[in-house]
């Protein structure tokens, strides 16, 4: 005979109900949406007294008043690349102007050992 015995022996837990008492998974989507309130509606903000909402992955005005403001993006856009193509314009004149650089400074290090080769054999005809 054990020490302490064998006494413990839990009970079976009884078989689930149903996993859900409602009937709301029977509705259908557009249903359940309505009764859930699952219908957010398309997502606004209100930022410096403009109404925006959010639409086909853009923010859009709900006023009218944004035409103008539009204009001036799409002005800004234009600068913006004409900027971005005048800065690769001025990488590729710099990359050009170190290439340039670098060749007359080698060929000039070359001219240097070459007269002081010149000036040494004159020295030693001497």
């Amino acid at each position: 005979m054990p020490l302490f015995g064998n006494s413990f022996s839990p009970k079976k837990t009884p078989p689930r109900k149903w996993a859900s008492l409602s009937n709301l998974h029977l509705l259908d989507r557009s249903t359940r949406e309505v009764e859930l309130g699952l219908d957010y509606g398309t997502p606004t903000m209100n930022l410096a007294g403009q109404s925006l909402k959010f639409e086909n992955g853009q923010w859009v005005s709900e006023s009218g008043s944004f035409v103008g403001d539009r204009r001036e993006l799409q002005r800004l856009r234009k600068r913006n690349q004409q900027l971005e193509e005048e800065n690769n314009l001025l990488r590729v004149k710099v990359d050009i102007l170190l290439d340039m650089l670098s060749e007359t400074t080698a060929e000039s290090h070359l001219m240097e050992k070459e007269l002081e080769e010149l000036k040494q054999h004159s020295r030693r005809r001497k």
